[in-house]
């Protein structure tokens, strides 16, 4: 062990900052050892051969860039466990803070909720964790990504149905829902240049970019979806790209939603928008 750390250390010098190596360190530690960090280092535990080639493997992959989420195939969010892989996106931070809004302001019992663009499921195994007696629904375009979010929905004991749908398309109508949410492609084409190697790089396009000329095209359908498919009084909740924040008001406003508002994330960013439909 001591000279385990050491090692991913000095190995990862050169392309990360220290800060990260340092977390990146503590990850590799404590997914090899199945121990925490701590617990690894009062233990003194001696490295097997095939423990040492692991970390091996991991370092060579770091030094690619690639996603310590995607090497390790697992991640948290909202302090729960979640298979990733190439198929989805790796849940953030920011997106946790969209589903402490939703339980902020929903604390009824028997809510119908739906997820649309669940990819891993992360929100919509949040929420049913979380929500008293829900019955929630999550789509995606994906059937690789909805296999993620069976998996992720098994393994948290979280009840989520699943359902493949293009929303740009046709979509059930069969089901009312009190809250609809939604995380949708928001990264501008052009924005492609300013963003991380190991974001661009492997994480699926198909779930990141709307193109350059609308940017709002996921906002607009989905709002429209929500006009049809919400109980009065339902709410609609979007994660939302910084700059766009002003103009995904104005569009809720415009198809006749009420109590439209922007929140900031702990950056003090716009990053999340509450919508109330009433017929």
């Amino acid at each position: 062990m001591q000279k385990a750390i050491p090692h991913i250390k000095e190995s990862l010098y050169t392309y990360y900052p220290e800060s990260e190596i340092s977390g990146f360190t503590r990850i590799i530690i404590e997914h090899i050892t199945k121990k925490s960090y701590h617990q690894a280092l009062l233990a003194e535990i001696e490295l097997m051969p095939d423990q040492q080639q692991q970390i091996n493997s991991i370092i060579e992959r770091l030094k690619k860039y690639e996603p310590i989420q995607y090497i390790l195939e697992e991640t948290e969010f909202f302090g729960l466990p979640f298979h990733v892989n190439e198929n989805v996106l790796i849940p953030r931070p920011e997106t946790e803070e969209l589903v402490e809004l939703i339980l902020k302001e929903n604390d009824k019992a028997g809510l119908c909720v739906l997820d649309i663009g669940t990819g891993s499921g992360a929100i919509a195994i949040a929420l049913a964790k979380q929500l008293k007696e829900s019955d929630v629904m999550a789509w995606d375009i994906s059937h690789k990504a909805l296999d993620v979010a069976v998996l992720n929905s098994k393994a948290n004991s979280a009840p989520v149905s699943f359902k493949q749908v293009d929303v740009l398309l046709n979509y059930p109508l069969d089901k009312k829902f009190d809250i609809i949410v939604s995380n949708p492609p928001y990264v501008l084409e052009n924005e492609k240049e300013s963003m991380e190697q190991n974001v661009l790089g492997y994480e699926p396009h198909v779930a990141l970019f709307v193109p350059n000329n609308d940017p709002l095209l996921f906002y607009k359908r989905i709002a429209d979806i929500a006009k049809g498919l919400l109980n009065t009084g339902g709410k609609l909740y979007f994660e939302i790209n910084q700059a766009k924040g002003k103009e995904v008001v104005n569009m809720l406003n415009e198809k006749g939603f009420i109590s439209v508002a922007r929140f900031q994330d702990l950056s003090k960013k716009d990053r999340m928008v509450r919508a109330i439909f009433k017929q």
